[in-house]
Formats: C-alpha cells, sequence, structure tokens
C-alpha cells in the first residue's frame, strides 16, 4: 500500500463519535472543497467493509452561524436534524475553541448549543412541529393520536417521528414493529419511530427504530419527539428523564424550543481511502 502523507487527497480525515451508543462519523469541510456524497456515506457506514454509523455528519462554513451541519443516514438519505450528533460536535468546537456557546445550522434551522455543566452538552433543538403538514403526515388529521393500531402520536423535530405509550417498552419487538411503521402510508417521508413507557413521574423508558438506520442505542431527535408526546397527552410534564438503551438523556420542553441534555464521547480519529 501506498505511504499516506498529510493532506493526501485520496484520503478524507474523519471523527468517530457517540452520544450513549448513537454512533457518528464526522467530517470537517470547513474550508476544503466538499467530498461527502450519498454514496461515500454508504460506504462508510458499512459496519463489516467500512467504518459503521448511525448517521455520518458534514461540518462546513456559513456565514450564519458557527458551522452548518448536514447529515446522513446509512442508506445514504439526507436528515434534516440528529441531537445527539449535534451535541457530540458541539462540544468538540467548544474545546477546540474554549466557548461555552455555540450557533449552529442545519436543515432543521438554527441551533443553538451550550456548556451543561458535569461533562454535558446541552442543544435546542427548536420549537417542535405539531400541525400534520408540518410534520408531515399524509393528509390532514388530528396528530395526537393517529389512526394506527395503538394510537401513537406525530411530531415534527427537522424530521418525522411515530411515538407509541407502551405498558413495557422492553416487551415490544422493535425490529418487526419499527421496520412496519417506518413505511407506514401515513407517513411520506417514512418516519423514526419510539416505543415509550412511563417509569415514573416524569421519567420515560424508551426504545429507538430510526428511519434509514434500524434498531439504534440512542437518538436525540426522538427522545425530544418523545417528551414533547408524553406532555401534550398529559403522562409527564415538559421535564422529562428519558432512559434509552445506550444512557439517559434530559429533555426540557421550554418556551424557547426543546433543550436535550447529555454526554458526548470522542471515540477515535481516522482516515478514509477515497
Amino acid at each position: 500500500m501506498a505511504a499516506m502523507t498529510a493532506n493526501d487527497s485520496r484520503y478524507l480525515p474523519f471523527m468517530k463519535m457517540h452520544g450513549l451508543g448513537n454512533d457518528f462519523v464526522v467530517v470537517d469541510e470547513r474550508g476544503i472543497t466538499p467530498r461527502v456524497d450519498a454514496a461515500i456515506a454508504v460506504a462508510i457506514a458499512d459496519r463489516h467493509r467500512g467504518v459503521g454509523f448511525d448517521q455520518l455528519a458534514v461540518l462546513s462554513d456559513t456565514d450564519q452561524a458557527d458551522v452548518h451541519l448536514t447529515f446522513y443516514n446509512q442508506d445514504g438519505s439526507l436528515s434534516a436534524a440528529c441531537g445527539n450528533a449535534t451535541r457530540c460536535i458541539a462540544r468538540h468546537l467548544m474545546d477546540e475553541t474554549g466557548r461555552d456557546a455555540l450557533t449552529i445550522t442545519t436543515d432543521r434551522g438554527t441551533l443553538f448549543a451550550r456548556e451543561g455543566g458535569e461533562g454535558l452538552t446541552s442543544v435546542n433543538m427548536g420549537h417542535p412541529q405539531l400541525q400534520w403538514d408540518e410534520i408531515p403526515l399524509a393528509r390532514e388529521m388530528d396528530t395526537l393520536e393517529l389512526p394506527i393500531e395503538g394510537a401513537p402520536t406525530a411530531t415534527g423535530m427537522g424530521n418525522p417521528h411515530c411515538t407509541f405509550f407502551v405498558d413495557d417498552a422492553e416487551a415490544v419487538d422493535l425490529e418487526a414493529r419499527g421496520a412496519e411503521i417506518e413505511h407506514h402510508p401515513l407517513y411520506p417521508q417514512r418516519t423514526n419511530v419510539q416505543f415509550a413507557s412511563l417509569v415514573g413521574p416524569d421519567h420515560l423508558r424508551m426504545r429507538v427504530w430510526e428511519r434509514g438506520v434500524g434498531v439504534t442505542l440512542a437518538s436525540g431527535s426522538s427522545s425530544c419527539a418523545t417528551a414533547v408526546s408524553a406532555a401534550r397527552r398529559g403522562l409527564t410534564g415538559r421535564d422529562v428523564t428519558i432512559d434509552l438503551d445506550g444512557g439517559t438523556l434530559q429533555i426540557n420542553w421550554r418556551d424557547d424550543g426543546v433543550w436535550m441534555t447529555g454526554p458526548t464521547a470522542h471515540v477515535f480519529d481516522g482516515q478514509w481511502r477515497l
């Protein structure tokens, strides 16, 4: 194999990060010609022949904020939002710059990140989308209880969500139900799927099937959607603890948006041969 030199155009530098086991490949394209596309994302996503990730995030320059983020799913499709990746990247940039607050643009809109204390990072994921055409759904309906078995709640967080409240989230066949609901005809852009159960006051247990990915250990936008749905249905207040397969997030639906707080991890740096 030929020796690799610094800034070798044959190689794509990346960072591997995760938030509660929800893992990401992060590529920094600030100041350089963009190289990541859907085909490269799919190749890197392969957990046997590539690196593997739940989402790939690309950093790029913008005049509107400190950085712009673009997100790819494993299947190469784009997602406007990825909460855990946003937190991981915010932590990286705050460590890089020594700042304790950042402004980030995404296809979801402008997001704000800040130091959460005790090694945690907080991101405001914006206001939830509660109207049928914002989420979007296929036709006009009440988004609080959809005409799907189990009467789930629909929420948009820059990406569509379908949240089921069940007696025991652990007992759900997540792979079967998640795959089925992701492609439900009520969701023309497909949907993320959550199953949540109440385990205490303002405390939920949740499991996640992500659109274009499958079962994941955690999902930030799904956690936000579930907290909003639980509050709308009167199951909890607006400040909620959510236990996922990979760990715990704190979600606070405030007047200025939905704030998500939790840990992040920078696992390693690498080079992908193009």
